[in-house]
């Protein structure tokens, strides 16, 4: 029922932003088939647990094998789109490269997901989501003042700035083919989308209105409005309180008379004011400001782990949270009130869908079992 149902997609198997692009497509309704080795690289765990490669489907081919080969670029040419995580000329020594697979669909988006980009001093080197981040700013300015960058998981160069930016680009680029009846490559690295995510600090920066001392601005835990406390039972609230009517309300609900405190944005009172507000959220459990403060305008939330998250009252009531084959996980988003998006399945193992993916993807049956017997699947 999504909105991208009947769009085919080949994924060449991955980790991290690869998969999660593909995650975000496949729930809004595109036919995946991923094309995984035939012998599993790197960490491997239960593929129940790889959520990150729900609804879609596995083939594992040897791509060592020109047969191999070839039955991939038969995917490809009933493909809209491809995505693929490895280093620059990786797919190429292949053979299944951006020229060979556009000569055999020229209509073909051929989706590109690295760190440093295709070209560049540093295209061919290592690196991992806080290496990309780093580059870009984004890491220096996440942190308190006086201690060192503090990681934001690998939230905003895997997902943020590397999946997402690429599922972005891949469906500009299926637009755009619509028209122009012609295929591209899609060149989305982490270095490029976690820089794209800094544009309102870059702005900020650039107009005075950001320091690169980390700690001290208002977005980044400078403010005393704008952070996470911790309460009498050792537990954590949220407050961001930045508009005036917000941030009056702050000082109602949190018992804050001090006249001073009326004026928000002396940035030089910041700290002093801090180590009040510290104090006054640690007077109380957390439950207690809840009581107070949830739902209020106040801009406030309990911080959750995982499982008081999965079934906090306004997460169930949106059913944010669903459980496929035994495993909670996040439901697909965004939402549509036409076409909802799904989870078309379970992670599936390696070379699951050897004979059913292929043969909807149109191999018969015969040439499935001469696959197998080349010992390409």
């Amino acid at each position: 029922m999504g909105p991208l149902k009947g769009m085919k997609i080949v994924e060449f198997g991955g980790i991290g932003p690869g998969p999660f692009c593909a995650m975000m497509l496949a729930d809004m309704g595109a036919d995946i088939i991923r094309i995984d080795r035939k012998e599993p690289q790197g960490i491997v765990r239960d593929h129940k647990y790889q959520i990150l490669h729900r609804s879609r489907r596995s083939v594992a081919l040897d791509l060592k094998k020109p047969e191999g080969v070839e039955a991939a670029l038969r995917l490809v040419e009933n493909a809209e789109a491809l995505i693929e995580g490895f280093r620059p000329g990786v797919m190429e020594r292949l053979g299944v490269g951006p020229d060979v697979c556009l000569a055999r669909n020229p209509k073909l988006v051929y989706g590109r997901m690295t760190g440093w980009g295709q070209e560049g001093p540093m295209a061919q080197a290592a690196g991992h989501d806080i290496n990309y981040i780093s580059l870009s700013g984004a890491l220096h300015a996440i942190g308190r003042d006086g201690q060192a960058p503090v990681p934001p998981l690998n939230l905003i160069g895997d997902f943020g700035g590397g999946g997402m930016l690429l599922a972005y680009g891949i469906m500009c680029g299926v637009y755009e083919a619509q028209k122009s009846g012609q295929g591209q490559v899609c060149d989305a690295a982490m270095i490029d989308g976690s820089a794209t995510l800094m544009a309102m600090f870059y702005g900020m920066h650039a107009s005075g209105g950001w320091t690169d001392k980390k700690g001290t601005n208002m977005l980044d835990g400078g403010a005393h409005f704008y952070d996470a406390y911790e309460t009498s039972d050792g537990k954590y609230i949220s407050v961001g309180s930045i508009e005036p009517q917000f941030y009056a309300l702050l000082l109602q609900h949190s018992g804050i008379d001090d006249p001073a405190f009326q004026n928000q944005f002396d940035v030089a009172k910041w700290p002093e004011w801090k180590e009040k507000v510290i104090q006054i959220f640690k007077s109380k459990t957390r439950d207690e400001w809840c009581e107070i403060m949830e739902g209020t305008d106040v801009c406030f939330a309990p911080v959750l782990n995982f499982e008081e998250a999965i079934n906090h009252p306004h997460n169930v009531a949106r059913q944010g949270y669903v459980d496929v084959a035994g495993i909670t996980q996040p439901a697909p988003s965004p939402r549509f009130s036409r076409t909802p998006p799904e989870i078309q399945g379970p992670p599936p193992g390696i070379g699951q869908h050897n004979e059913t993916g292929l043969q909807d993807w149109g191999f018969s049956a015969e040439e499935v079992e001469t696959l197998k017997t080349q010992g390409v699947i």
